[in-house]
């Protein structure tokens, strides 16, 4: 018997498969999650089956934005509770999880294994990686590229709440001829304030904090939060993968 987790976020789908006693993850998948959920669900399906897996042989929980998009899956828990769970397996002890999504950005506090509080922010695409990937075309780079440029660039100040007001003055800057690696490292910490600004409305004594979601990877959004939280803030290369981790440990 296999456990399988499938977490379909708004922008990429993760597919984890483990084994029964939970303790090795045999095999990962991460996929664009593109227009429809029911079509990614149908394609991670014919993924599964390729590796012999299938819902008769194994136990498939679902998680994420596309949850209720998975017709064979047999449980379907909700993403809060997934990513908890699965940074306290990957980190190996109670912490702080950040986790910058596509369409939102969220701190859970896990203790004892479990979520004891969450916040999330508000309904707007600030602050999450979407906002990046905007800024990241207007700046005319990828993700990977506007991190690397801010690291070597002097932070300009972007002020707006709103991702449109805030494109507006990437484009002001632009044309006023500040440097992109200024205007890059002015966006990259425009998200770190605004995760900041959530942690300000939660107390915890918890000093772990694990990073999680598709920025997991850039060692200079971690060193950028951990200067603003003044905490270390840690994370490893199955990180992006949290919620479907914890999806497949939710038996």
């Amino acid at each position: 018997m296999y456990l399988v987790g499938i977490d379909i976020g708004s922008t990429a789908a993760k597919v984890i498969i483990m084994s029964e006693d939970k303790k090795e993850i045999i095999n990962h998948m991460l996929m664009p999650t593109g227009w429809s959920s029911k079509e990614t669900a149908s394609s991670i399906l014919n993924w599964l089956e390729y590796q012999g897996v299938t819902p008769e042989n194994s136990h498939i929980t679902a998680t994420g934005y596309g949850r209720v998009s998975v017709p064979y899956a047999h449980k379907v828990v909700t993403e809060i509770t997934c990513h908890g769970r699965g940074a306290y397996y990957l980190n190996g002890k109670d912490c702080i999880v950040i986790d910058i999504g596509g369409q939102d950005t969220k701190i859970i506090y896990v203790e004892n294994g479990m979520v004891s509080n969450f916040i999330m922010n508000d309904k707007c695409s600030a602050g999450t990686g979407r906002f990046l990937e905007i800024m990241a075309n207007t700046l005319g780079v990828n993700l990977e590229e506007i991190f690397d440029l801010a690291e070597k660039g002097k932070e300009v100040s972007i002020s707006s709440m709103c991702t449109v007001f805030a494109e507006s003055e990437v484009i002001s800057l632009i044309g006023n001829g500040s440097p992109k690696e200024d205007i890059a490292a002015g966006v990259v910490n425009s998200i770190v304030n605004k995760v900041y600004t959530l942690f300000t409305r939660l107390n915890s004594e918890n000093d772990s904090y694990f990073l999680t979601g598709g920025f997991c990877d850039s060692s200079y959004m971690r060193q950028q939060l951990g200067k603003k939280l003044k905490k270390t803030v840690n994370s490893n290369n199955m990180a992006r993968y949290a919620g479907a981790v914890g999806a497949a440990l939710s038996v």
